[in-house]
């Protein structure tokens, strides 16, 4: 099953966008968001409602629950 912070990578480089406009876009530091993508931490509820809204995808598959975007 593909983890959270593969997906969110995915994603994130299809929209050509830096982890910093990622962090802006959630309003959180840098940092925090690097850490959703290595794998050390993962986002609060309204975080992955807002990417997966921001993607097009739904949570599970962000979850990696589905491979259905």
């Amino acid at each position: 099953m593909i983890k959270f912070a593969e997906r969110l990578q995915e994603l994130r480089r299809e929209r050509h966008m830096t982890q910093r406009e990622m962090a802006e876009f959630l309003q959180i530091q840098l940092r925090s968001y690097q850490s959703y993508e290595g794998d050390d931490r993962r986002p609060d509820y309204e975080k992955l409602v807002a990417l997966a809204d921001y993607f097009g995808v739904s949570t599970d598959y962000l979850l990696g629950r589905s491979e259905e975007r």
